[in-house]
């Protein structure tokens, strides 16, 4: 008999791989040129030349069997060395290969944390808005999410709700700074408050509550923004990154589990990851890419591209009168509809071509989010639909 639950989620796919699709075969009918596709976070930008010299370079000089073979379980020992010292040298943290874990992507990385911490019917909190995959990171590990309504005024920690939601039966907290889908960074203040309740609710409590720290987009930042290393602040954090959007690398699946070097059993928490990523089968990833970005860690794909894009839509957004909190960083800006119902807004959007992603499953109703990773020229030649969109719709 096939098991339901998987069944079941059939029927609730992700809505923004649903306007990616349909994106797609509207591109097919009229040109994807064409079609002002704002749905998916893809990276838009080159990965860097480098990687790919270090790509080509061991292809024609290394051991077929030190690329291609399986890594050890915890990851490459040079690699996870690599990662540590770069950590170090950019955060001033003692990280050691032994607190790091080579994994599938942050997807991966926070697949391995999940599990480290909770028991299933233990609760994971995180954040609106959020990343609508969490509810399947978290519910399917066992554990359930709860989720703290935002703070509409900057899209910072509500803390008053946290307080509430923060019960004995948490055993987790989940961030993504710099966020998505709001493109805000947390601020050091943020961050140092959220460190002080939860050290007073472990204490409280008598056991750990542990801080997930979901990362991919650390490098993104905007402005001279600062984005804080949230491990700073909190002794029992767990980072998980991904190369993803730094490296424009997310075919690749890379990235890793960082324990704080200063949590108890810090050690013990990176060899539980071997063994569970041998019961969900996020195990070993490719060898050739660790050894890749081990060559590559402290450079970026040309990431300015972003900012562009970014200014491009938030001056033409607040001129056309939506209510937004500038990004921070990112790529995604995340403004309110200009109806209560952001579902009907971006249906209403998709006549003029429009590929724009309601806020519901984000935890943020009546807000819409526009992933700007994608040609500046195209984000220039949407600004006309996205004028006469609100013109003809909503009279502005």
């Amino acid at each position: 008999m096939l098991v339901q639950k998987y069944k079941d989620m059939l029927s609730g796919k992700s809505v923004i791989r649903q306007l990616s699709e349909f994106a797609t075969a509207r591109g097919q009918e009229i040109g994807y040129e064409n079609v002002f596709d704002y749905s998916l976070g893809n990276p838009s930008v080159a990965v860097p030349k480098a990687f790919t010299d270090a790509m080509i370079e061991m292809l024609q000089t290394e051991d077929t069997s030190v690329l291609h073979g399986y890594s050890p379980s915890l990851g490459i020992t040079s690699v996870r060395e690599a990662v540590a010292a770069s950590l170090e040298r950019r955060f001033g943290l003692p990280y050691r290969k032994e607190h790091i874990f080579m994994a599938s992507g942050a997807a991966g990385a926070l697949a391995h944390a999940f599990r480290l911490v909770t028991e299933p019917g233990d609760e994971v909190l995180t954040f609106a808005p959020f990343f609508p995959e969490y509810h399947p990171y978290v519910d399917l590990s066992g554990a359930v999410l709860k989720v703290v309504p935002p703070d509409t005024r900057t899209f910072q920690i509500n803390f008053d709700v946290l307080e509430e939601m923060l019960t004995e039966k948490v055993m987790a907290v989940l961030v993504n700074t710099p966020n998505n889908p709001s493109g805000v960074v947390y601020s050091a203040e943020t961050l140092k408050r959220l460190a002080d309740v939860l050290t007073d609710r472990s204490r409280r409590y008598g056991h750990e509550i542990y801080l997930i720290s979901d990362e991919p987009y650390r490098e993104i930042v905007f402005g001279g923004t600062e984005a804080p290393c949230v491990s700073a602040f909190y002794d029992n954090t767990i980072m998980c990154y991904s190369f993803s959007k730094s490296l424009s690398l997310p075919g690749e699946r890379i990235g890793y589990v960082a324990v704080n070097p200063r949590c108890k059993d810090a050690e013990t928490m990176v060899n539980m990851c071997g063994q569970i990523s041998r019961g969900i089968g996020h195990n070993c990833p490719p060898s050739i890419i660790q050894l890749a970005v081990a060559k590559v860690l402290d450079q970026t794909a040309d990431l300015s591209v972003y900012e562009t894009n970014m200014n491009l839509l938030y001056n033409e957004l607040t001129r056309l009168g939506f209510e937004c909190v500038k990004p921070g960083g990112t790529f995604y800006i995340f403004p309110r509809a200009l109806e209560e119902d952001s579902v009907a807004f971006c249906q209403k959007a998709l006549k003029y071509d429009l590929i724009l992603v309601p806020a519901d499953t984000f935890g943020a109703p009546g807000y819409f989010r526009m992933a700007y990773c994608i040609e500046t020229k195209k984000v220039e030649r949407s600004l006309p639909a996205l004028r006469k969109f609100v013109k003809e719709i909503y009279g502005r």
